[in-house]
């Protein structure tokens, strides 16, 4: 695909045209463009790749076929020169209006704005309203898109155009977020609804580790502020994997669909879905991939003497990869190796016309970029490789880039450091925040998954009686065997506390498993108890008020619920229907695993003011 060559070019050529004087010619063509309104929209979807649907399109117009003014570039670069910008955009906003509505298309229209325009005085008020209602379409089917391209001198008197907008009924996007001027100002200034990443963070962003540290940035920053993120520009399908795995489900460009008079009507993209679930079922480790770093390379026939000049050239460089002629890498040429044959008495003269090959090593680690961070450092710890060398990647063979072994060392330690952080210590399984992750995860991509509370019954007083090292060995005996009936099963298990536990199951077998766990429990929890205990299923024991009671022995309860994803926005929601279960299930008799009919939150319960009350009983008659 040569999209990205094709897109440059032309971007010199419409720059090349921008940057002109305008001439009498082009001002008479914009003018006749402006009088015949001869302005054609054509409409690029966005999709949501989690939900398999397309969520919008975004209008973009066009000059002429036949005229100099039919690149977007071209033609509103010479309507700001001619400062007739305002009469333009308005043009261009009635076109995508209308057509909009004559091709009834689904989700919201995305429409360009200058925040210039906005702020002209001369621009007319209301005009965007009164479209919408000649067209038989509501503010909140469109998205104001501000691109950022633009300097904007008064943000407080933007910020006040925008609000107006927003309490209209419109949502609010920025543009080109990383393109222009004060980007991460404006967004908090503005507070979007919506902002679009640039096509240049997205360009190749599968080879740049900076473009992949600046999308994680933005990603955390819309989570924080409650931002949709779209990934725009996407033009080959490694940038596609790359956002999407990162969690951007939002996505437009060409290599999912052209801009045309005729869009896209339907998700029909498999390879998209399939894509973004390949991505969800990987280890939660870091692939290697995202840490390699495109370098130069080195072809296998190439001479040790301007081998020698590659390094003399670039200080900083200690090795470089070497290539044949498919691309895929042989070995490793090591420049303090290099340099020290060159400074024997004659070893220019032995090695100049050497090819590399001869002096490179030849059994480098290389790994493919799927490659898990955790089997990579095996790999280089069963190796005993030396902690200043690089780890070659390859995408199908063929070279990809470098990762030195400090960065492996530095991510994986970061990720022990990030999971001894959450997890329990007693069972040194994962805590409240990575169980929330793990459904906050499912829920995003839309996976269905079955959701286990595990809880002990009558734990406390055993605690008390028995002492805290007994209590202790209860708990490890609920974890090891959760952790033994699960090891064959796609699922998440996590220890919320106490002698809770979590299972999220992306199995079938949810139901099964757990019973399995709770009859090998109700077998060895006996060892627990006195042969008088046992006799007597159970003992007695004061409560707080100091009342005796008969307390039977531990059992085991499991609230099982299979919840609506498209129902459940939240963690806290799912987790709230997993604890009433785990309810029912401790009202039982025994061990017991309850499963849960519903698969919705339930409805609020709003406390009414005593207005309201009154009202109501004035209306009832009393």
């Amino acid at each position: 695909m040569q999209l990205s060559y094709l897109t440059a070019s032309l971007c010199h050529r419409l720059c090349f045209w921008c940057s002109r004087p305008v001439n009498t010619d082009l001002i008479a063509e914009l003018t006749l463009i402006l009088r015949q309104r001869s302005i054609t929209t054509v409409f690029q979807p966005i999709f949501d790749v989690t939900k398999q649907r397309i969520i919008g399109y975004e209008a973009l117009s066009r000059g002429p076929q036949d005229s100099p003014l039919h690149a977007p570039a071209v033609l509103f670069s010479c309507a700001q020169q001619a400062q007739r910008l305002s009469e333009l955009e308005l043009l261009c906003r009635e076109a995508a209006i209308a057509t909009f509505a004559e091709l009834q298309l689904d989700g919201k229209l995305f429409l360009n704005v200058s925040p210039n325009t906005l702020l002209d005085p001369a621009h007319p008020k209301g005009q965007t309203l009164q479209l919408l209602r000649k067209y038989g379409l509501g503010p909140q089917q469109v998205v104001i898109e501000l691109t950022e391209q633009d300097k904007v001198e008064d943000a407080d008197l933007l910020r006040v155009a925008v609000e107006h907008y927003r309490e209209l009924g419109f949502h609010i996007a920025i543009d080109d977020l990383g393109a222009g001027y004060s980007g991460l100002k404006q967004w908090s200034e503005i507070q979007p609804d919506i902002v679009k990443i640039d096509r240049y963070f997205i360009d190749h962003c599968d080879f740049s580790p900076v473009k992949r540290e600046f999308l994680k940035s933005i990603i955390d920053l819309a989570k924080a502020t409650n931002t949709q993120v779209i990934a725009e520009g996407i033009e080959r399908f490694e940038e596609f994997q790359l956002v999407t795995r990162l969690g951007i489900g939002n996505v437009q460009g060409y290599f999912l669909a052209c801009p045309s008079v005729q869009p896209e009507r339907h998700y029909r993209h498999q390879h998209m879905h399939e894509s973004w679930q390949a991505c969800d079922r990987r280890d939660q480790s870091l692939s290697i991939g995202w840490l390699a770093e495109a370098k130069q390379v080195l072809c296998q026939h190439t001479c040790c003497r301007e081998a020698q000049q590659f390094f003399a050239e670039d200080k900083s460089v200690f090795s470089v990869v070497v290539i044949d002629a498919d691309r895929r890498p042989v070995g490793l040429l090591y420049k303090e190796q290099l340099c020290e044959l060159f400074a024997t008495p004659y070893g220019h003269a032995l090695y100049d016309k050497q090819p590399v090959s001869a002096l490179m090593d030849c059994s480098p680690l290389v790994v493919d970029e799927s490659e898990a961070l955790d089997s990579v450092s095996q790999q280089i710890t069963e190796g005993e490789l030396d902690i200043r060398r690089h780890i070659i990647v390859t995408r199908a063979q063929e070279y990809l880039g470098v990762v030195p072994l400090r960065l492996i060392l530095k991510h994986m330690t970061e990720e022990k450091v990030r999971h001894a952080q959450h997890a329990n210590p007693l069972t040194m399984l994962p805590g409240n925040i990575a169980i929330n992750e793990a459904i906050e995860q499912r829920l995003h991509t839309g996976s269905s998954f079955t959701l286990a509370y595990f809880d002990l019954n009558h734990f406390k007083p055993f605690n008390d009686l028995y002492g805290y090292a007994n209590g202790d060995g209860v708990i490890k005996l609920v974890a090891e065997l959760i952790r033994r009936h699960t090891q064959a099963v796609p699922c998440f298990v996590g220890h919320i506390g106490g002698d809770d536990f979590m299972v999220v199951f992306d199995d079938a077998q949810a139901q099964a498993i757990c019973a399995a766990v709770i009859a090998d429990f109700d077998r060895q929890i006996v060892s627990y108890f006195s042969t008088e205990h046992i006799a007597a299923k159970g003992y007695w024991s004061c409560d707080r008020q100091g009342r005796r009671q008969f307390i039977p022995l531990l059992s085991l309860a499991v609230g099982l619920v299979s919840p609506d994803v498209n129902c459940c926005h939240n963690a806290h929601q799912v987790a709230t229907l997993a604890a009433d279960a785990k309810k029912e299930a401790k009202r039982q008799l025994g061990s017991h695993v309850f499963c849960c009919q519903r698969r919705k939150p339930a409805a609020p319960l709003y406390r009414l003011h005593q207005d309201e009350l009154d009202a109501q009983r004035h209306s009832l008659g009393g």
